[in-house]
């Protein structure tokens, strides 16, 4: 592999890694909250969070422009706040990444929740527990695999993500451009088949990998469920 090949792999990885672990404390509230709570706008919500899925990324990403960029409500705040810019920044893809993956951790981990048995935090309640830390010793521990496999969910969408990125942060070398922009800048020079079939082959390996680490989790939640 060349080393444009390499940096857009790594590239990759950094931005899949920081948008699903970003995601996760998010996600694990919104998959309580919906777990658990029933509650006016409880529909909607659970709308919402799976959104991404099912509008075209193109979509996605415009949005998260409009919101997310340097004159956009959110990108100004954070800019000015933070100093954290987003549009045009591999910041943006971590972003648009974490936005694509959400509702696929959202979801394992609400499986994961509701398949813990109340009964168990009913007994710690009865005991004096509080809510929170009946959530941190018991809830939590019990839905774990889930939660492990709803991270590595949203890890492998991002590592696939192409459609909302590109509109949002484009595809420059080095900055944005991320696996599946390479794959598709390759795709688009009829010399560069060696490349589209190297970064192909390393696209399958690490959806393979973690895919079989999802199935891994959940064979063995279920496992510790029956």
């Amino acid at each position: 592999m060349t080393a444009a090949e390499w940096t857009a792999v790594m590239l990759s990885l950094r931005v899949a890694c920081v948008g699903a672990l970003a995601s996760l404390r998010f996600a694990v509230a919104v998959a309580y909250l919906l777990a658990r709570f029933r509650f006016p706008g409880r529909t909607a919500l659970d709308i919402l969070v799976h959104l991404p899925l099912v509008l075209p990324p193109v979509v996605t990403g415009w949005l998260l422009l409009i919101a997310f960029g340097r004159q956009g409500p959110l990108g100004l705040f954070f800019e000015r706040t933070f100093g954290l810019v987003f549009a045009f920044r591999w910041t943006g893809a971590a972003l648009a990444a974490a936005v694509m993956g959400f509702p696929l951790t959202v979801r394992a981990i609400r499986l994961s929740l509701e398949a813990v048995d109340r009964r168990l935090e009913d007994a710690a309640a009865t005991l004096g527990v509080g809510r929170v830390r009946i959530f941190l010793t018991v809830t939590l521990p019990l839905a774990l695999p889930g939660v492990l496999a709803g991270l590595i969910l949203g890890f492998a969408k991002a590592i696939g993500e192409f459609g909302a990125t590109i509109t949002f942060v484009a595809n420059i070398p080095g900055e944005t451009q991320t696996l599946s922009t390479a794959i598709y800048n390759t795709t688009q020079d009829p010399d560069a088949t060696g490349a589209t079939w190297r970064l192909t082959g390393v696209a399958i390996a690490i959806a393979v990998v973690a895919l079989s680490l999802s199935e891994a989790l959940a064979q063995r939640l279920g496992s510790r469920l029956r």
